[in-house]
């Protein structure tokens, strides 16, 4: 991974014309063991009307997990979905401790508009925690991941194939590079794409698809504890060889 900054380097996966990622400087860490984990949200027209309740809803995640003992073996990455970006995905954030982000101040509005690019975030998203997750493991660190995408509905934008990302999957829990992976595909106001998502989950090979309901008020904070449980989980899993057996089906 070539030089960024001081503390942090830039890596790509897919190409020249793929999707580009950045991670902090192994050197920079502190612990000897890490879970990677990347939170995919939608942003695109449809998600126009409660995109402030989204990030409420990231915003209190991330606190939470701020909160928990393992916060110090948390490496988070953000990112946003929808065509009124380049290439379709655009990193909020690269993978970062806890300890460095900010979310009241970091997070800010969400821009709304454009096309669903889902497979686009999925292949991101998998992509980068399997090439970061190689250079952690070269490193001598242990490292599992898992990563949420948050949508509202089905693809119809994306340049990467549902075999990129089922490729990606399963590297990713073949144990080479990462202890384990855990991936979960959320549905929000997704009610009508319901047999189009799960069945998307199914061939790809993501662990899990939760339709979470309306995007109200209360549905939208218990995805946030849902997504900060699940993560204290995964990380709690850490040296038993496997994912985690504690992430719930539902929200």
């Amino acid at each position: 991974m070539p030089r960024l900054n001081d503390s942090m380097e830039f890596g790509k996966i897919g190409g020249a014309n793929g999707f580009g990622f950045s991670g902090i400087r192994t050197e920079h860490l502190g612990a000897t063991e890490y879970t990677l984990v990347t939170i995919a949200i939608d942003v695109t027209g449809s998600v126009g009307g409660f995109e402030a309740e989204l990030l409420r809803c990231l915003k209190t995640a991330v606190d939470a997990c701020k909160k928990s003992p393992r916060s110090d073996n948390l490496l988070l990455r953000v990112i946003l979905f929808s065509t009124i970006y380049a290439n379709g995905v655009e990193e909020l954030h690269g993978f970062k401790p806890l300890a460095d982000i900010d979310p009241q101040k970091d997070y800010k509005q969400l821009r709304t508009g454009g096309g669903t690019p889902l497979r686009d975030a999925c292949y991101s998203a998998i992509g980068a925690m399997n090439a970061y997750g190689k250079k952690l493991s070269d490193d001598d660190f242990g490292v599992n991941a898992i990563a949420f995408i948050i949508t509202d509905g089905d693809d119809n934008a994306s340049a990467a194939t549902e075999n990129m990302i089922k490729q990606e999957i399963a590297q990713a829990i073949s144990g080479e590079i990462l202890e384990s992976m855990v991936s979960v595909l959320i549905g929000i106001n997704a009610a009508s794409y319901k047999n189009e998502l799960e069945e998307f989950q199914l061939n790809v090979g993501i662990t899990q698809y939760i339709d979470a309901g309306d995007a109200t008020a209360g549905k939208l904070a218990r995805l946030a504890e849902f997504v900060s449980r699940s993560i204290a989980s995964q990380s709690q899993a850490m040296g038993t060889g496997g994912p985690s057996q504690n992430i719930s089906a539902t929200i």
